[in-house]
């Protein structure tokens, strides 16, 4: 993100003030045929209306193919604005966001030279095994609620036990409401992000819950870093 408020600039932090109040006109409206390059780098993709994971697939197969300098995403809500950013900051982009009315114009641009690298990839110890675990409600079992949320309670509290092995800490449908405000696990689950789990948290599921702004600890994602997630986990757990 553009920081503004530091006291010192080197030359690339120029570089990027300047483009920012460039960039004003190109997100003004949508880019003309003539307009769709800056030189031969820039791309612009409108993903409004389409639902996860579609406009981060879209992104990804954009920067894969034709690995832009510069690039545009269209998006109209908040779940698709934060994973396109999250996206785009994994390919080594400097991300920019303007908001108009719904729609949110999402601006990358990465330096002449610098690659593209895998969304969730990450270098770890060949004889390092990665335990994913998955959390799709809020209870544990069936039957009686209040015992299946104590339950689930004492089950996340024991899941330090896996130790290092527990690599991915992943909430999708009614379990995203374990991580929002006044979730009895909360303070369990900040402690080990603190610590360095990796905690992901289904945007289309917050946003399907009205939970977004509520959400208190992980990273929103979408499908294609959970699927992506389970192929580099060398064991999934789903409860």
């Amino acid at each position: 993100m553009f920081d503004v408020r530091r006291s010192s600039f080197n030359m690339f932090d120029v570089h990027l003030l300047i483009f920012a109040k460039q960039l004003s006109a190109y997100v003004a409206k949508p880019l003309s045929s003539s307009q769709n390059k800056i030189g031969k780098d820039m791309k612009e993709i409108d993903a409004r209306g389409l639902a996860c994971p579609a406009p981060v697939l879209q992104t990804k197969a954009a920067v894969q193919e034709g690995n832009p300098g510069l690039i545009k995403v269209i998006v109209d809500n908040e779940a698709s604005k934060q994973n396109v950013c999250r996206f785009l900051k994994s390919q080594n982009f400097d991300t920019h966001v303007q908001k108009d009315g719904n729609d949110f114009y999402v601006i990358g641009k990465r330096e002449a030279g610098i690659s593209s690298k895998d969304s969730i990839q990450e270098r770890v110890k060949a004889d390092t095994k990665k335990i994913m675990v998955m959390l799709a409600t809020d209870r544990m079992g069936h039957g009686d609620d209040e015992l299946g949320l104590k339950l689930m309670i004492s089950y996340i509290k024991t899941l330090k036990e896996i130790g290092p092995e527990l690599w991915r800490l992943v909430f999708v449908n009614n379990g995203v409401k374990l991580t929002i405000e006044g979730s009895e696990v909360l303070p369990v689950l900040k402690e080990y992000e603190k610590k360095g789990l990796h905690i992901l948290v289904c945007g289309t599921c917050l946003t399907h819950f009205d939970l977004l702004d509520q959400k208190q600890v992980g990273e929103t994602t979408n499908m294609l870093d959970i699927v992506t997630a389970m192929q580099l986990a060398d064991k999934v757990i789903s409860i």
